[in-house]
């Protein structure tokens, strides 16, 4: 039996490159208030913990509540619209799902997007490797708390000492962190390997082929 036969992903920059529609919706949503645009590269470093929370940092400092509101409105509505205008899966993971699947190994998503969301989003991209895909609702708090990972961990019929969670960001690290999980940190994401060992991550990936190796290695049983 394997040691680890779980994984649980995150979502964003780690499963599916979604920066290009999130910074089109951003910008869109500030010049539509005549607010300054941002840099693609800024967008990528506000992303990790939410939509509310990647609107507050991209709109100026200072800007007031009722501005931010209505900005943050702005974005939902055009992103709801255009969220798949550009995003898809990062190169190697759908391979890397189906060679994970094939081998046995259970698989969620935990995500701080809405659940609806996340659960539409593995519809289209990932019905047939992925069976539990868990996003913030009622009941469920958002990453680093937890709750989805454990939640996954419990649909999925597991448990911690069989698990492992693979994520970008540092939210994602520390999501690990408080599940008392190991985390492979992913280097294709929105974060880099020098802000990520700051954090504290010390296992990477620099291609999804690494996260397969690293579990076949664990894995291993000599005779």
């Amino acid at each position: 039996m394997k040691e680890i036969n779980t994984v649980i992903f995150d979502l964003d920059g780690t499963l599916l490159d979604t920066l290009e529609d999130l910074s089109d919706s951003v910008n869109f949503a500030l010049e539509s208030h005549a607010l300054p645009q941002r840099e693609k590269s800024e967008i990528r470093l506000f992303l990790g913990n939410g939509i509310r929370n990647l609107v507050e940092k991209s709109v100026p400092q200072g800007t007031p509540e009722c501005v931010f509101e209505e900005v943050f409105k702005t974005f939902k509505s055009y992103y709801m619209l255009h969220c798949l205008d550009k995003t898809k899966p990062y190169e190697g993971i759908a391979e890397l799902l189906c060679d994970l699947k094939r081998k046995g190994y259970k698989m969620a998503i935990v995500s701080n997007k809405v659940h609806s969301a996340v659960q539409e989003l593995r519809n289209r991209f990932f019905a047939d490797t992925i069976d539990v895909a868990i996003g913030e609702s009622a009941g469920i708090r958002r990453k680093p708390s937890p709750d989805s990972v454990l939640e996954a961990i419990k649909l999925l019929g597991s448990n911690k000492k069989s698990t492992i969670y693979v994520g970008d960001s540092e939210v994602d690290f520390q999501t690990a962190q408080n599940a008392c999980l190991p985390c492979i940190s992913v280097l294709w994401g929105f974060r880099d390997k020098e802000f990520l060992e700051h954090c504290g991550a010390n296992i990477y990936a620099d291609s999804p082929k690494d996260i397969l190796d690293w579990l076949e290695q664990k894995n291993y049983q000599p005779t």
